[in-house]
Formats: C-alpha cells, sequence, structure tokens
C-alpha cells in the first residue's frame, strides 16, 4: 500500500475518470463513486464529532466505525468484493439497544441541535443517510452485497440515537419541534 501512495497527483483522473481498486476506469460521476464520496463524507464527519469531548468508550465506537466505512469505502471500490459482514451490522444493533435503553421515548420530532456534539451527531447522521441512498442507487443498476446498505440504515439510526444521548451528557435534553409556534 505504501507503493501506491507514495504519489498523489498522478494526473490520471484529469480527463473525468478515476481508477476502482480492480483496476477498471469509470467516470468520476458514477453512481459507485458518488457512494464512495459520500461515505468518505461522511467518515470525515465522524472525524469531527471526535474532536468533541466524549466519553472514552463511544470514542473507541465511533473509531470502529471509522474503521468499518473505510472497509465499506474498499469494498464499494472493488465491484464483487466483501468487506462489511453481519457481524458489523449486529454491532451496530448492540450499540442501539445500549444507548436506546435509557432514553425517553420519542413524543415528538426533534430538531438538529442542542449542544455541538449532538448538533455533529445529526450533521453524520444525515450524511449517512445520503450515502445509504446512494449505495441503494448503486444497488439498482450494479450487483452489491446487501450489508453496506444495512450497516448504514442501522448507523444512520444509530447517529439519531447518539444525537439525543449526547443532548444528555450535561443535563440537556433533545430540540423538540413546536407545532403550534408562533410564524
Amino acid at each position: 500500500m505504501g507503493n501506491r501512495l507514495s504519489k498523489i497527483a498522478t494526473r490520471t483522473g484529469d480527463a473525468g475518470t478515476t481508477g476502482l481498486g480492480d483496476g477498471s476506469r469509470v467516470d468520476k460521476d458514477a453512481l459507485r463513486v458518488h457512494a464512495m464520496g459520500d461515505v468518505d463524507e461522511l467518515n470525515s464527519h465522524i472525524g469531527v464529532l471526535l474532536c468533541e469531548n466524549l466519553s472514552p468508550q463511544l470514542r473507541h465506537e465511533l473509531i470502529s466505525i471509522q474503521h468499518d466505512l473505510f472497509d465499506m469505502g474498499g469494498e464499494l471500490c472493488i465491484p464483487g468484493y466483501s468487506l462489511i459482514t453481519e457481524t458489523q451490522v449486529a454491532r451496530l444493533d448492540a450499540l442501539l439497544e445500549k444507548y436506546n435503553a435509557d432514553l425517553p421515548p420519542l413524543r415528538d420530532f426533534i430538531l438538529p441541535g442542542g449542544n455541538r456534539p449532538a448538533a455533529l451527531a445529526h450533521v453524520c447522521r444525515t450524511v449517512c443517510r445520503r450515502a445509504e441512498r446512494a449505495i441503494v442507487s448503486v444497488g439498482k443498476n450494479e450487483a452489491i452485497n446487501d450489508h453496506p446498505r444495512q450497516y448504514m440504515n442501522r448507523l444512520s439510526d444509530l447517529l439519531f440515537v447518539l444525537s439525543r444521548v449526547l443532548n444528555r451528557v450535561d443535563g440537556g435534553s433533545d430540540v423538540l419541534w413546536e407545532k403550534e409556534r408562533e410564524r
């Protein structure tokens, strides 16, 4: 891998194509490339969230998710390759159960916001949903595995739950949508 990364400016993409991990070249606006970019963007946003003051446990879990997202980028980059597994999806299910356990039931819609870490988790959630939609689009046109789509679906739910958890860290609460607000 070190030799592959020794030259970053290759100029091979100047004509509007990019290389996939299997050596094939595709247009830079191909659905697969969009999905790879959305996953990469999500990983970057999680990196920004990790700059906040988070518990060591949550920090560890988010870093593990970043590694999964890097794997997902690799899976998307190599058609027919599989890196995301049922085990990774199940890990997210367990995290959802863990973090949702102490939250009060939802009775109202929640606005993105609250404290800074919670707001960043909401940004991650929305980027995750976009990445999920991009993966679904790829799957409509090319054969891809189910686990990346399932992983992103669980991850967006987890990021929503984490935003609620993070809003409660210092005694805060969710920012509720007010149906009858002044207009």
